[in-house]
């Protein structure tokens, strides 16, 4: 690994370790409630790292003198910085759900000016785009729930888009993509355990959620193909299926919920954070595959994906249930 890389590495730790005093003397912490996962406080917002990754990224570019060439990051950097700073006041003083959703289309239209989708495309797509993107932050955002699981998934796709960026088609620069994963693998390091010292909070679902949304977007853009948003299959495949349960049953969706299949295998069937976590990142390395090596009219790689993805979920779900 390039020396740069292990120097952001050390400086990412050092940040958390940081976080960690201040977040204990100002009592920025998670306390479990009926709805948690968890039975332990733990500190929150351990994902103030991936603005700090941000600013490391800049930093870098900076020095190797590539930073005037890529000056379109600073729009994504003002977005970014926008999701996670009401995402950190949301995760102290708990934000009502209007602020939150108006800052997150501000946020989100600085990530479609970001990716030219105003000069791309017309203006019936734009509605359409701001649905879509809102709702990969905020599924990304319900799926946060257990130790290692959005820091696992988020390196699976951002190593699926690394690939796809190096083996096969490149639309952005490779440091756009290492940097979250270093910050994800250092997250993980305080998270990927069974009493985990850190949570991400809304600051990090949030922002790895708004730095993937621009990956992928760049990929779709670049290659026109639609398909690359099957990354997020498996995370959004069940929250559009959980949120159509709870409409089912009345239920009011904006409030916090046990009704997930990971919520069912931790709370009811008492299995490990991490062999759940792993089994997501698991499942979604197996649809990465087969959307990168599958040739395939483009409907058919979405129905070859979501259905058994879909068929899946509902049959270990409701076996679990009875």
């Amino acid at each position: 690994m390039p020396l740069e890389y292990l120097i952001s590495a050390l400086v990412l730790f050092l940040v958390m370790l940081q976080y960690f005093r201040i977040a204990d003397r100002y009592n920025i912490i998670d306390r479990p409630n009926s709805r948690s996962a968890h039975s332990e406080i733990t500190i929150r917002g351990g994902g103030i790292i991936f603005p700090v990754a941000f600013l490391l990224l800049f930093t870098n570019l900076f020095f190797k003198e590539l930073l005037v060439e890529n000056l379109s990051l600073i729009v994504f950097g003002v977005g970014l910085f926008i999701i996670c700073s009401v995402s950190f006041v949301d995760d102290l003083v708990d934000l009502s759900t209007r602020i939150r959703l108006l800052f997150q289309f501000a946020a989100v239209s600085f990530l479609l000016y970001f990716l030219s989708v105003f000069e791309l495309f017309p203006m019936w797509v734009l509605p359409m785009a701001y649905i879509v993107t809102i709702g990969i932050l905020n599924a990304y955002n319900f799926m946060d729930g257990i130790n290692g699981m959005t820091g696992l998934y988020s390196v699976v796709v951002l190593l699926s888009l690394f690939y796809i960026n190096r083996n096969l088609t490149e639309f952005t620069i490779p440091d756009f993509i290492i940097y979250p994963m270093i910050a994800c693998v250092i997250f993980l390091f305080f998270n990927f355990r069974s009493k985990a010292k850190c949570f991400m909070g809304d600051v990090g679902s949030l922002g790895i959620a708004f730095w993937v949304a621009a990956l992928i977007g760049l990929l779709i853009i670049e290659t026109g193909q639609l398909k690359w948003i099957l990354f997020l299959s498996v995370y959004g495949v069940e929250v559009i299926s959980t949120i159509a349960e709870r409409l089912r049953l009345r239920e009011n969706i904006l409030k916090a919920h046990r009704r997930h299949l990971y919520q069912l295998f931790v709370n009811e069937k008492k299995v490990s954070h991490l062999v759940v976590s792993v089994f997501y990142a698991v499942a979604q390395v197996v649809v990465n595959i087969f959307v990168i090596y599958i040739e395939l009219p483009e409907w058919q790689v979405f129905a070859g994906v979501l259905i058994p993805v879909l068929g899946i979920y509902l049959v270990i779900k409701y076996s679990l249930k009875k």
